[in-house]
């Protein structure tokens, strides 16, 4: 039965106010939030309490659901930058073109011969779990921070799959519907679809940008008017294409994403913000209402054949296209696990499977679309619950999260070294016991813990048990001095650095055998070399930039026994070695230096150089 006005009214809102409260526990709980919104969808649904039905929106939820769609592909196409792509290494473009191939072709015989169900659904099916997708592995890298090059791949497969997997599908389900097997009738059914989206896309996006450069947009209001023009843009494209031919949408709205997010609008970060915004409720929207959807006799009548789709995607097919995707030295063995262990599926495969199931029972083909459902919101079950819910776990025993670091400290030195240390890659926390700086860290990016340092409670709360370096980075001297006991007493960490902002109070943090930065003669040394070494000072302000100097440990056997002269012109352009650390001694080595692994190597250069090196040296 269709709800009434006020009661429709009360249920979207409920299921808003739902979806913002599971975001806030995934935060809280460092959970992905859309296990909880699964979780609440279910609880709602006809599985559950029963406040959510198929017919509580009546004919309205396929426009709401193609809608949600259209804003959530656009959020996905705004974000891909075609210069990350050309510059992104073989790996990852070998992640969404030959792994996306893979998974499609595995999925559909998997699903084709365990479900024994007829080529064109299966063939459906196969193409909505090539997805991964943004919406749900984003969540997942917001609470295990990997490393960059592993966060990169990962983003950029679910970006980039999440558009040509909903494309691939829509061209499937319309050969469907035409009774279309023929290789050329599908090429046309795929021009036709893609065509039209191109076009009105490009139109759409043009007008966009024209109106956001040329146009005088209200100088008081202007980024107001820039973001509701951008939202209005994906509508208008959306509809218009799939007005004009059927199921041409998702097309134009990517297209009309990919060119606005490569072109220089103005009030770029506030339309960043407010898309984020408005498609976080949209998503959460979205995912409680298909998830209420669900009835568990759609997954039980898939029995065995169900199990063995979820398994030969989970342990089969997922590990082989990353590892053949990923081959060679880029990714360490543990880091391609990981990113075999963490795709899960999520909200386009559902919502789009949604869509043409709603279709197809109009048809007459219910069993069909109950399989395509069924199996669809299966595999994103087990995919969101085992890979997400464990995906920390799952790191944590590949040893796969980067050096964790506690800063003691939330003031500018705190929060400026924990920007260069998150910039490159490592996994910074930050502990203050000041509101003000606690918030402003948290504006600015970094994870924070509200507590007093001081406190071996707090600080064990925060991760100090696997803290390989700990920062104490006060303003008061006593303070960064109990830490550091504290620290070295109840913790035992590689590194305890502590900053003396009294000269004189150095010597006591050396007789605790912590090393100290003094604040008045780190700040002498600056202005000393600006003096003597202007080249060199100017040069360092370019560090975690354009330029970097870092060191790392040589675990590579392939260096071992040669000299620098022979490793030199097989390092990245732009990168050099500088020092050599073996057996607590530094030196700066000549031509004829061999190297060893377990050197520490010095590496000074431009930026990406420097980290390229670095992986060379340290490929796990």
């Amino acid at each position: 039965m269709v709800a009434g006005d006020g009661t429709l009214i009360a249920l979207v809102a409920a299921i808003i106010g739902v979806g913002v409260v599971a975001q806030i526990l995934s935060d809280r709980y460092q959970v992905p939030s859309i296990i909880f919104l699964l979780a609440a969808g279910i609880t709602l649904g006809p599985e559950g309490l029963g406040v959510i039905s198929s017919e509580s929106f009546g004919d309205a939820l396929p426009a709401i659901v193609g809608l949600s769609v259209a804003i959530i592909v656009f959020e996905g196409a705004f974000h891909l930058r075609i210069e990350k792509l050309r510059e992104a290494p073989k790996e990852t473009l070998r992640l969404v073109t030959l792994g996306a191939i893979i998974a499609f072709v595995a999925t559909t015989v998997v699903v084709r011969y365990a479900l024994g169900i007829q080529w064109g659904i299966a063939a459906l099916i196969g193409a909505l779990l090539v997805a991964t997708g943004p919406t749900v592995v984003t969540p997942i890298l917001e609470v295990v921070p990997v490393r960059d090059r592993v966060e990169a791949a990962l983003e950029t497969e679910g970006i980039v799959n999440d558009v040509t997997a909903a494309i691939l599908a829509v061209v499937i389900f319309e050969a469907i519907l035409a009774g279309t097997t023929a290789p050329g009738a599908l090429l046309t059914l795929f021009v036709e679809r893609l065509g039209t989206g191109v076009v009105i896309g490009g139109i759409v996006a043009a007008l966009v940008f024209y109106a956001l450069r040329y146009v005088d947009l209200s100088p008081g209001n202007a980024p107001q008017n820039a973001r509701l023009l951008v939202l209005a843009g994906a509508l208008v494209s959306y509809g218009a294409a799939d007005f004009i031919v059927r199921e041409a949408g998702i097309a134009a709205v990517a297209t009309a994403g990919i060119l606005l997010g490569n072109m220089d609008i103005p009030y770029e970060e506030d339309v960043t913000d407010f898309k984020g915004d408005v498609t976080l409720l949209v998503l959460s929207f979205v995912f409680i209402a298909l998830a209420a959807l669900l009835r568990f006799e759609d997954l039980l009548l898939l029995g065995w054949g169900g199990i063995a789709v979820v398994l030969a995607i989970i342990l089969v097919i997922r590990p082989a296209l990353v590892f053949l995707s990923s081959v060679g030295d880029r990714f360490s063995r543990q880091e391609k696990l990981f990113m075999s262990f963490v795709g899960p599926r999520g909200i386009i495969p559902a919502s789009v499977s949604t869509l043409f199931a709603v279709e197809l029972t109009e048809l007459g083909m219910a069993g069909a679309a109950n399989v395509l459902v069924g199996t669809v919101f299966l595999v994103i079950l087990a995919t969101v619950v085992l890979e997400g819910g464990f995906a920390r776990r799952i790191a944590e025993t590949l040893d796969v999260i980067p050096m964790r670091v506690l800063i003691i400290g939330g003031g500018t030195v705190g929060r400026t070294l924990a920007t260069r240390l998150e910039d490159r890659g490592e996994n910074v926390v930050i502990i203050d016991d000041d509101e003000s700086q606690v918030q402003l860290a948290r504006n600015e990016g970094h994870t924070v813990h509200h507590g007093d340092g001081t406190d071996t409670g707090v600080l064990q709360s925060a991760g100090a048990d696997n803290a390989r370096i700990v920062v104490a980075a006060t303003g008061d001297d006593d303070v960064n001095l109990l830490v550091s006991q504290l620290a070295a007493s109840k913790f035992e960490p590689e590194t305890i650095l502590a900053r003396a902002n009294n000269p004189e109070n150095v010597e006591a943090f050396e007789e605790l055998g912590v090393r100290t930065v003094a604040s008045t003669i780190a700040t002498a040394q600056a202005m000393d070399n600006y003096i003597e070494r202007p080249a060199l000072a100017n040069w360092m302000g370019e560090l975690g930039r354009t330029g970097d100097v870092q060191e790392v440990e040589v675990t590579a056997e392939e260096f071992a026994g040669r000299t620098v002269r022979d490793i030199g012109p097989d390092l990245p352009g732009g990168s050099i070695i500088a020092l050599v650390a073996r057996d607590g001694e530094a030196v700066v080595p000549n031509a004829d230096f061999t190297m060893q692994t377990g050197d520490r190597v010095t590496i000074i250069g431009n930026r990406e150089a420097v980290r390229e090196a670095m992986s060379e040296f340290h490929p796990s």
